[in-house]
């Protein structure tokens, strides 16, 4: 009789090829099996040998509990920007990242109540086709308003979704074409958001995060089976761009600011509202504020100044980072309700996608965790010293979640 290793998951093991970027070839090389062994280990017909099952844990840098763990995994519609066969494999990865998104918000709820979501329900059309420019701009004033916005730029739209309720990450997604997704967790009631963390540009992410904004909005009750339509999917991109524009840059504050239509006076605007000068190029001919020919000169400009691969001021701003989750588990460990090894247990995805998912510094979860378990400090100072440390990371984050972010309540002790 052969021998197998009981209770291995087979789903484990494509999830972690996948999000290692691997074949199935490239794996039953690295792992000295065939293809087809691998095959039959990822649909579960076969496990593997036990010598077999004590490689893939180093091959994958996955922890060993990764591969017996079981996931629920809720059938969502998912709004991504590119629906093209180039970017199935980094739409896989990405999407078995969010998995691991949903389980660590999860996990951080038994212990923690997060914002209450606070994201209007307005139903709109299921047929794209039906929501007009009309509706979207109306939509994007009626959601200023409902979250207390005034008719000014927005500090920082990563925590302004967070306050109201939304789950948010920044990761790389590994696909010029991926720059973020979204979806409504039916589940839960409450949206979440994958920012693309690959360009680093301040303005773009801000873009992308209002545009999944747009989808959340108007597209909450759309079935995924609808955007495999191609002419329906681009509809809907289309539709999130212009609620994008509309939310980020009001229309009476921005036509009152759009005083000379050259490159010099956006780049100005792009100080004030931290947008893009694409964004407000195309703001700008939604608005009528510019011409069809003047909006065709400026693009010619752009195109001149070498804009299509770096605007100014791209490398002069942070891009905007999530807090929420970084602080929960942050809070967990600072309160004694769970520690770091107790947190990676019952997260088996490996620490550096636990950190990267929830914000944390690389090495977080490597920090103390011998000590933590088994060792004691003689000296205190020593662990003063490792509590400031942490602190300084957070410099100027925590009192900014103090004042911003509602108080979180202990639902688990």
């Amino acid at each position: 009789m052969r021998l197998g290793t009981p209770q291995f998951v087979g789903e484990r093991l494509r999830e972690a090829r996948e999000v290692r970027g691997l074949t199935q070839v490239a794996l039953g090389e690295l792992l000295g099996v065939s293809t087809q062994a691998i095959s039959k280990y990822e649909q579960g017909i076969a496990s593997p040998h036990p010598n077999i099952m004590d490689k893939i844990p180093q091959t994958l840098n996955f922890p060993n509990q990764f591969f017996f763990s079981r996931f629920v995994h809720e059938e969502e519609t998912l709004f991504w920007r590119s629906m093209s066969a180039t970017t199935v494999m980094a739409r896989r990865r990405a999407n078995h990242k969010f998995t691991w998104l949903q389980a660590i918000s999860d996990y951080l709820q038994e212990f923690i109540e997060f914002p209450p979501v606070n994201f209007p329900s307005g139903i709109f059309p299921d047929d794209p086709i039906k929501i007009t420019p009309t509706m979207i701009e109306t939509a994007a004033s009626a959601l200023r308003k409902h979250w207390g916005l005034k008719d000014r730029p927005i500090s920082n739209v990563t925590y302004l979704l967070e306050n109201n309720g939304a789950i948010a990450t920044r990761i790389h997604l590994d696909a010029d074409t991926l720059d973020a997704f979204s979806c409504w967790r039916k589940s839960q009631q409450r949206p979440y958001f994958v920012l693309g963390a690959d360009k680093n540009v301040a303005a773009r992410s801000r873009l992308d995060a209002a545009h999944e904004l747009g989808h959340i909005i108007l597209h909450r009750h759309i079935d995924q089976k609808a955007l495999k339509n191609t002419s329906t999917f681009k509809y809907i991109e289309n539709q999130a761009f212009r609620f994008a524009g509309a939310f980020l840059l009001p229309e009476e504050s921005f036509t009152n600011d759009f005083v000379s239509v050259n490159l010099n006076e956006l780049t100005s605007l792009k100080m004030k509202w931290n947008v893009s000068i694409a964004a407000m190029i195309m703001r700008a001919s939604d608005l009528g504020i510019i011409s069809d020919e003047q909006k065709d000169r400026l693009w010619r400009n752009y195109s001149r100044q070498g804009f299509k691969k770096k605007e100014p001021l791209d490398n002069d701003i942070e891009p905007e980072k999530p807090f929420l989750l970084k602080k929960a588990i942050q809070m967990l460990i600072e309160e004694n309700r769970q520690d770091r090894f107790q947190i990676c247990l019952s997260l088996p995805f490996g620490q550096s996608a636990i950190e990267e998912i929830s914000g944390l510094p690389p090495g977080y979860f490597g920090m103390h965790q011998i000590g933590s378990k088994i060792l004691r400090f003689k000296n205190s100072s020593i662990e003063e010293y490792d509590e400031e440390r942490d602190q300084d990371e957070d410099t100027g984050i925590n009192s900014l979640i103090e004042s911003k972010i509602i108080p979180f309540n202990r639902k688990r002790g």
